[in-house]
């Protein structure tokens, strides 16, 4: 399902992180008194009255340079701008109003972009006689709400959420496979395009980040239609770092939220990095097909063995994502770049398999009595009695057990595994629950 992705911007310490925070229901970034605390970037999904989003939080990051200050901001609210499905635009009452946020407003203003402006830390009616002064900057969608007390937080998504699809009524109908191609810039993701539709879709630099736009791609296979979604960059040399960064996470989010399987690009010259693992553990939340393509495997000096001590050490950073398989590619060469889209659809079909419930009691218990879950703190005996599958997008398992609390975290990892040794899922990220029986 397709989610609407909603921007928080504004200058540091105005309160956009407890914002988040309250928006997304638990303490996912960190809040402090001090600006620029929000070095990463937090992102969460949120609902309101049966309506789901995305939300960004875009941080109070303040480098050294005041003017490169100021650049940093400009650039996530043109980011914001450009990607969001909604803005928040975040102000402070105690402090009024700012040189930063008279640019903020003009540029929002012009954009003809849904945005609501929050005039926060109104904790009292108190401060609403201070909050009025925010009317000069000529926005008619104005809230003064308290981020941390939750005053007036209801109204305001009531207003964000109106035009908002509800969860149960998205209209994904569409059932060809979409294929992510992610990862970080530079690694190859527009090449690996181009030479699988054959023709330059994408503009391709040395340059990082240089495709501007999100471009989704039909690529005809064996008389089937497969939608390619080419995660973008940027084209502008004058971006920082940061923002670099920023806009990467955006629109790796976006597409991974919108794909059937996620083609994780690395650079097999460079191995996983910090941020390869991020994007991988973003697919798995959400819970989809995940195949990890190693590019420029021509560039590679290798021996009979090469491949195989480069996937092992691969399994060992990505830990109990093991599950997902590896490929060798050279999006410029084209080595292997078919038996990819090959992989992409056998994990489709895997990720929608359903195991027969007789199957799994059959396998599984038998198994389970061989080796059971180790006793409660009591020492009273935890029985698992009965197994099922659910879930129409992912495959979810239901285990009914006397104290399904009681079950740890080791456990649940052997029982997966267990499912996976019997009933395959290859690049398929599984969800265990456990119920009283």
């Amino acid at each position: 399902m397709k989610k609407p992705l909603v921007v928080i911007v504004g200058r540091p310490n105005v309160g956009k992180s407890t914002l988040f925070n309250r928006l997304v229901g638990k303490r996912e970034a960190i809040v402090d008194d001090r600006s620029g605390v929000t070095r990463d970037r937090n992102y969460g999904d949120a609902d309101w009255a049966g309506k789901e989003f995305q939300v960004i939080d875009t941080g109070g990051y303040v480098p050294d340079s005041k003017d490169l200050f100021e650049t940093a901001i400009r650039e996530q609210v043109e980011i914001a701008i450009t990607e969001a499905d909604a803005i928040l635009f975040v102000v402070d009452v105690r402090t009024g109003i700012n040189p930063v946020d008279i640019q903020i407003a003009e540029m929002l203003r012009s954009s003809n972009k849904n945005f609501i402006l929050l005039v926060n830390k109104v904790d009292s009616e108190n401060y609403e006689a201070s909050a009025a002064e925010f009317y000069k900057l000529g926005i008619k969608k104005i809230y003064s709400i308290s981020a941390l007390a939750g005053r007036r937080v209801g109204d305001m998504l009531d207003e964000l959420t109106a035009d908002f699809a509800s969860t149960d009524n998205d209209g994904s109908n569409d059932a060809r496979l979409k294929i992510a191609i992610v990862g970080r810039p530079n690694v190859g993701k527009s090449s690996l395009t181009n030479s699988l539709l054959g023709y330059d879709r994408s503009i391709v630099t040395d340059v990082p980040g240089t495709t501007r736009d999100s471009l989704d791609s039909i690529l005809k296979y064996y008389g089937n239609e497969i939608v390619l979604i080419d995660t973008a960059g940027l084209r502008k040399k004058k971006r920082i770092d940061e923002s670099i960064e920023f806009f990467s996470m955006i629109r790796t989010l976006k597409t991974i939220g919108e794909c059937d399987v996620a083609v994780v690009m690395i650079d097999a010259q460079t191995g996983i990095e910090k941020q390869d693992q991020k994007i991988i553990d973003e697919a798995v939340r959400w819970r989809k097909g995940l195949v990890i393509a190693a590019n420029k495997w021509d560039l590679v000096s290798k021996d009979d063995n090469t491949a195989i001590q480069y996937e092992k050490e691969i399994k060992l950073k990505i830990g109990n994502i093991d599950y997902a398989p590896v490929i060798f590619i050279s999006a410029l060469t084209k080595q292997r770049i078919y038996k990819l889209i090959d992989l992409c659809q056998r994990i489709n079909e895997e990720r929608k398999k359903k195991i027969p419930t007789s199957d799994l009691n059959d396998v599984l218990l038998s198994e389970i009595e061989r080796v059971p879950p180790p006793s409660t703190g009591t020492g009273k005996e935890v029985k698992i009695k009965y197994i099922t599958q659910v879930g129409d997008h992912y495959p979810i398992f239901l285990f009914f057990a006397n104290y399904p609390k009681e079950i740890p975290e080791h456990y649940r990892r052997f029982l997966e595994k267990l499912i996976r040794k019997n009933f395959g899922f290859e690049g398929v990220p599984i969800t265990l629950s456990f119920k009283n029986k």
